[in-house]
């Protein structure tokens, strides 16, 4: 007899929760925060590499952000890639450092940075849908193959779809959060 574990599914769905988490993280809510970075990449050293990898990144008011670059030949490369990056910032170089002013949002970018924590979220939802799709095919097979009874196919299906439905609600929990974030910010 084959047994679900729903400890397993949780940590597989949940992993999704991770990854949404970071996405969010990386949107500018209209204050400075190291991690709105975090997806900015830099063409150094022949390969694209991670800002942080190349920087120190800290937050020096509540609108201003410091990027001290290690290597003083990768300032303007990281400069422009700052620039070109879709967060709307103005980079200022002193040096080997990139002072960044965090500009308060106007209600329409306010607008389209929710839209695009939706985003996010829809992909959270639709990772863990196919995880769930994943096991349930999974389950169907043990009871094709008469490893599992009727009874247990239909006991596991509704299992998962408890855990999934937990998993959902939790998006929609931490993406309702994110937009009043946004929104009041």
């Amino acid at each position: 007899m084959v047994s679900l574990n729903s400890n397993d599914i949780k940590a597989r769905m949940e992993k999704a929760l991770d990854a949404l988490k970071k996405d969010l993280s990386s949107l500018r809510v209209g204050r400075a925060s190291s991690t709105m970075l975090d997806t900015i990449n830099v063409n150094a050293y022949g390969s694209i590499m991670p800002l942080n990898q190349i920087s120190t990144i800290s937050v020096q008011e509540s609108r201003l952000l410091l990027v001290s670059v290690w290597d003083n030949s990768l300032v303007a490369i990281t400069e422009k890639s700052i620039r070109e990056s879709p967060l709307g910032l103005n980079p200022m170089v002193e040096g080997n450092v990139i002072r960044l002013s965090i500009p308060p949002l106007s209600e329409d970018r306010r607008i389209e940075i929710t839209k695009i924590a939706s985003k996010y979220s829809e992909n959270a939802k639709i990772a863990v849908r196919n995880i769930r799709r994943d096991i349930i095919e999974n389950i169907r097979k043990l009871q094709k193959n008469s490893e599992i009874s009727e009874d247990q196919k239909h006991k596991d299906e509704a299992i998962v779809q408890e855990i999934t439905d937990e998993i959902i609600k939790t998006i929609d929990l931490i993406l309702s959060n994110k937009e009043k974030e946004i929104l009041e910010n």
